[in-house]
């Protein structure tokens, strides 16, 4: 699944709006399931780049060719988004 501009634009609205960053994630993966979104700590990803700085809130791109993930800068082969917030 390739994300556009226009799917990282409404999942940083959903995401930046919702009460807390799990809640976050639940509307997200309701309003998309087949995209995987994962929560972790913001530690864990400090030596990453962020797609998207929402205030306090990090999304970062990532894919997996079916065994290790990688955080990913190319919207075009991400298959899951990670979320963090500080």
């Amino acid at each position: 699944m390739a994300i556009t501009p226009d799917y990282l634009r409404n999942a940083s609205e959903v995401i930046g709006a919702a009460s807390s960053l799990r809640d976050a994630a639940a509307l997200w993966r309701a309003r998309d399931p087949a995209m995987r979104v994962v929560v972790v700590d913001a530690m864990d990803m400090r030596d990453e780049t962020p797609a998207l700085r929402l205030g306090h809130r990090r999304i970062y791109l990532a894919t997996s060719n079916g065994h290790c993930w990688n955080v990913t800068e190319q919207p075009l082969e991400a298959t899951a988004l990670i979320l963090t917030e500080d």
